[in-house]
């Protein structure tokens, strides 16, 4: 099996560095943050931070995040 590389876009980075996840994990296409007991309101507050530093990410989620704590933020 081979493994690929996963690069981390500037905007996803500086994301990471404000937001400061405790728990993450990188993916092809963004990150997924894990372990988060207040879900709404820090989804609401990855919304606000990536609409104020105004990066090109999105933040994502579904009913099956929600069972394990988690969301995506996502590249546009």
């Amino acid at each position: 099996m081979e493994k690929t590389q996963v690069s981390m876009s500037s905007d996803l980075q500086k994301f990471i560095d404000k937001f400061e996840p405790s728990k993450f994990k990188l993916m092809a296409k963004g990150i997924e943050i894990r372990g988060i007991n207040d879900l709404h309101r820090n989804i609401a507050q990855a919304k606000d931070l990536i609409e104020r530093m105004k990066l090109k990410l999105i933040v994502s989620h579904n009913a099956e995040m929600i069972s394990y704590g988690g969301f995506e933020v996502n590249n546009l």
